[in-house]
């Protein structure tokens, strides 16, 4: 039973970044992997529960990322976060931050908190890392390392929208450039 539950949770990742959390249905799940839609309501009886299931695997996902990347340089740190964002553009996603955003004021309360909680996991992590780059000398900005956080996290949220208009060749151009601002 826990395996429909991951699959159900896996495919709710792939719709968002792809599709955007309100254009699927729980039939865009249940067809798929040949299951009831009475099934995806026992796990998740709201579609904003399933929501939340799937920021909370993210959430996972960024705290076990930074654990393994802690005794590591910052500036392999930062290159292992545009790594995940050039595979996410590979696959033709979107970041499931990217992707919730615009959706934000329609979604409900819980779920909009689970989306400021990410987007504050992600921010606070980067933010650190610039930080520390910075003051081993491995990064140089100018300004608050919050605020070029800010700036790194939104070019990589803008990177694969536009890859997805423009080409993968998009997300290249932006990452190496915005990389090449920081060293």
């Amino acid at each position: 039973m826990q395996d429909t539950k991951e699959r159900i949770i896996e495919l709710a990742d792939r719709l968002i970044k792809t599709r955007g959390f309100n254009a699927f249905s729980y039939k865009d799940i249940s067809d798929p992997l040949e299951i009831k839609n009475a099934a995806i309501h026992y796990y998740f009886p709201s579609k904003a529960d399933l929501g939340i299931a799937v920021i909370e695997q993210e959430i996972e996902k960024l705290a076990t990322n930074k654990l393994k990347w802690a005794t590591l340089p910052e500036d392999k740190q930062l290159q292992l976060l545009f790594d995940t964002f050039n595979q996410k553009s590979k696959q033709g996603f979107v970041c499931l931050m990217g992707s919730l955003s615009p959706d934000y004021e329609t979604l409900p309360a819980p779920m909009q908190e689970k989306v400021q909680q990410m987007s504050e996991n992600v921010l606070e992590w980067t933010t650190l890392c610039l930080e520390h780059g910075r003051n081993r000398d491995l990064f140089h900005f100018d300004g608050e390392a919050y605020n070029r956080a800010l700036l790194v996290i939104s070019d990589l949220l803008a990177s694969l929208l536009l890859s997805r208009v423009m080409g993968s060749e998009v997300f290249d151009k932006m990452s190496r450039q915005l990389l090449n601002d920081l060293l």
